[in-house]
Parts: C-alpha cells; structure tokens; sequence
C-alpha cells in the first residue's frame, strides 16, 4: 500500500512537471480570470477563457500544440484576452460552478462582461483552431452590425 501511494505522488509531480514544461512555451499573456475581465472590458475584448489543471495529459497537449503555435498565439494577441483558470485553485472551483463546466480542458468565449458567448470545440490542429476562433469573431461582428 505505501509503495503505490508512493507511486501515485511521483506520478502527479511528474504530471505537473510536464505541464510546467508545457506552459513555458506559451507566449501568449495568461491572465486570471478577474484581472482578463478587467483588460477585456478596458480594450473591449472577448475573453478566451481556458479551464485546465496543469497534471492534465489533454490540457497539456492543447498547451503544447495549439497555445505554442506562433500562428494561434497572434490571433489571440489581437483579437482576445486570454484567461487561464486553473481547475484546482478556488478561483477554479467557482469558474466551474458559474458556467456550469465539469472536465477540462474547456475553453470558453466571453463577451467583456463574462457572460458566455460560445464554447469552443476542442481541436489540436493549430489551423482548424483559428478557423473556430475566427468563426467567433465573424458572429460577433454581425452581431454588432445588426
């Protein structure tokens, strides 16, 4: 029993290693959720909010395919305040609770008032990615328009 609860820890500290790993390759300004809908509303931006835990292997493959592609990470720059909600802090917990999101990772767009506008599907081909964010984009400003 001692050496698989031993295992079992290893096993996590290797997982959060790895998505540490992972994250440092993120160019893009990861915000928490308060301070995202703070800079969303000053610059009137959607927010992309990302639900994840660092431990998680999916979270950490969307990290490593899709967050670290220079192409996905300009589209955001530019377009998006993005919010990176981690699901094991309290901040987390209430994320969860107030869009109703069980599993991660979930990723979310948020008009600059944090209500929910869409959720994305989960893609780890950086072009078909872009091509949902752009989607998002295009619906809003015909939104405006009307």
């Amino acid at each position: 029993m001692v050496v698989a609860v031993g295992v079992y820890f290893a096993y996590q500290q290797l997982q959060r290693h790895l998505g540490q790993q992972a994250r440092d390759n993120i160019r893009i300004e990861m915000l928490d959720f308060d301070v995202a809908l703070a800079k969303a509303q000053a610059h009137e931006k959607l927010i992309l909010a990302d639900m994840s835990a660092i431990w998680c292997p999916t979270c950490r493959k969307l990290d490593s395919t899709i967050f670290s592609d220079e192409r996905v990470q300009q589209v955001i720059d530019n377009n998006f305040v993005f919010a990176r909600i981690d699901y094991d802090t309290e901040q987390g917990q209430d994320f969860a609770q107030r869009y109703r999101v069980s599993g991660y990772p979930v990723l979310l767009i948020l008009d600059e008032q944090g209500e929910k506008l869409t959720r994305l599907p989960l893609s780890f081909d950086p072009m078909e990615f872009i091509g949902n964010l752009n989607k998002v984009l295009s619906t809003q400003q015909k939104a405006l328009a009307n």
